[in-house]
């Protein structure tokens, strides 16, 4: 009985954050704030689900003006969990095959953010060029799942370079993103499921890495975001 009343209040909130987004992207299509915007709507729905998320570490990105934001991706969940952590003129970039998912996948694209074809790849290579323009022009930010897919409860993946590439050729911070590990923890017929932390850690200051360095980026950041999530997890209320 608790799953569907919840399934059917999740419906709900997502018909009328899918109605005010449409609408506010229609009034203003694919910007840099609509993401930041929809992202709050969607984090409301956290206590729907029975989760209490804790984002904290604000304070290390509010005088940032552009960065690429790199968080662990678990579950199809963080779509809600994670986007108390989007700073303002923030997109993410996703593959385009996103955008043929029913109603999510236009509002997606309609927001602002990014697609890129990852499977040619001297079209990804261009669409590196175009965000890094992006960033420089529109002191915009960059959010990724370098991971590339949900880990589904497999521990921290491999990264991609795709946000470091970027990183490095607009010469912005990454800024590391942790969540505690909760895949497997939601039970839509259990009241409480516990809570999740979400830490926006220090940017990492890219300018003593040259292009050349960016497998110890990639590899300094990996390591910063894995140690943060065994310690958030050692903090978490389970349910």
């Amino acid at each position: 009985m608790l799953k569907l009343l919840r399934l059917l209040l999740l419906a709900l909130a997502m018909i009328v954050v899918f109605v005010l987004g449409t609408l506010v992207c229609l009034l203003r299509p694919r910007h840099p704030n609509n993401v930041y915007l929809l992202g709050r709507l969607f984090h409301k729905a956290c206590p729907l689900v029975g989760l209490k998320v804790r984002v904290r570490g604000y304070e290390h990105v509010k005088r940032l003006h552009s960065a690429v934001y790199i968080a662990n991706h678990q579950s199809n969940w963080d779509i809600i969990a994670l986007p108390g952590a989007v700073m303002p003129r923030t997109v993410a970039i996703g593959k385009n095959s996103l955008f043929w998912i029913p109603l999510f996948g236009q509002l997606f694209w309609l927001s602002g953010n990014l697609l890129i074809n990852r499977e040619n790849k001297a079209k990804a290579a261009s669409t590196i060029g175009t965000v890094v323009d992006k960033i420089r022009r529109r002191n915009m930010s960059i959010w990724m799942f370098p991971e590339g897919t949900r880990s589904k409860g497999q521990g921290l993946l491999p990264f991609k370079t795709g946000a470091f590439h970027i990183a490095l050729q607009a010469r912005v911070p990454v800024v590391p993103i942790a969540c505690s590990s909760y895949f497997g923890q939601v039970d839509l017929n259990r009241w409480d499921n516990g809570e999740l932390i979400v830490e926006i850690m220090p940017p990492i200051d890219i300018q003593q890495y040259e292009p050349a360095h960016l497998r110890e980026l990639l590899k300094h950041s990996r390591q910063l975001i894995a140690e943060r999530i065994a310690e958030l997890d050692t903090e978490v209320r389970r349910p």
